[in-house]
């Protein structure tokens, strides 16, 4: 797999211009033969409160193998915006199988489409993880590159009209972010520390997107189990650390699951998802 320290050498100190008013070109690259770390596997398990038990992987860990692909395409040339500032909209994945820690793997990444919309340059990034020829785990990534001056202004959003009865509350500390980071290898500023978290307009540290997704999937394994599914979710409003937040699950759905992350009084989203059975 490619060096994090040289890719993230690239992302903060390389220069871009920004978007140059072009299509973005399609680009594909891949990594055969990717091993994993126990000892890495378990500290995200921690940090993300997954049940690990040393065999199975936490369904959302092969995005962190696939986020080096996605930073190798975000550094090249092609690629006329810096990857700082940029926003992850939503995200989709799709395990077919549990898959062993033991396995090697076959790691692809493709930057497949982009369109100007009222908020900037959206664009999409799908990966997929082959053991042997199975196809064994994909995702879906949207992302976000804003355009100065584009767009109109957009409401906060709303918390949707699920059932939500019995909510849990998790208790975020302001290191969060850096602990996400050790594990994961995402070290975008705006997580790591409130003094460059304010370089970009934020007071305080925000939580990892996909943190949020890892650790709602990880408080849902008791009703996913083993089961093949599609996990997706819309990133709402940022998460400010320290924080406190509260979880619900609505399973009266005919596709499986419906579930939120909200603030502590249950008004405002920052993530909103749903789990689809695929057996």
């Amino acid at each position: 797999m490619p060096s994090l320290l040289s890719l993230y050498r690239k992302i903060f100190f390389g220069r871009k211009p920004g978007w140059d008013q072009q299509p973005l070109p399609h680009i594909h690259v891949s990594c055969p033969n990717v091993t994993l770390s126990e000892d890495k596997v378990r500290q995200y398990a921690k940090v993300c409160d997954f049940d690990f038990d040393g065999q199975m992987l936490p369904i959302t860990y092969l995005y962190v193998m696939a986020f080096r692909l996605h930073a190798c395409i975000f550094t090249h040339n092609a690629i006329t915006f810096p990857l700082l500032g940029m926003i992850h909209l939503k995200n989709s994945i799709s395990q077919y199988r549990q898959v062993r820690i033991s396995e090697q793997f076959h790691i692809e990444c493709a930057l497949t489409s982009s369109q100007e919309t009222d908020s900037g340059l959206e664009f999409e990034l799908v990966s997929k993880v082959f053991v042997g020829d199975e196809l064994v785990w994909e995702s879906l990534s949207t992302y976000l590159y804003r355009i100065e001056g584009a767009g109109r202004r957009v409401r906060p959003p709303k918390a949707s009209q699920m059932n939500w009865e019995n909510p849990v509350n998790w208790q975020l500390n302001e290191d969060l972010g850096r602990r996400y980071a050790k594990a994961s290898g995402d070290y975008n500023l705006i997580h790591l520390h409130p003094v460059l978290s304010k370089r970009f307009g934020f007071d305080r540290v925000l939580a990892h997107g996909m943190w949020s997704k890892a650790r709602s999937v990880a408080q849902l394994m008791p009703q996913i189990g083993t089961r093949p599914c599609t996990v997706e979710v819309a990133f709402k409003l940022p998460l400010l650390m320290p924080a406190e937040v509260s979880f619900g699950i609505d399973s009266e759905h005919e596709s499986g699951l419906v579930f939120e992350l909200r603030d502590i009084k249950g008004r405002r989203p920052h993530l909103s998802g749903n789990v689809i059975f695929l057996d």
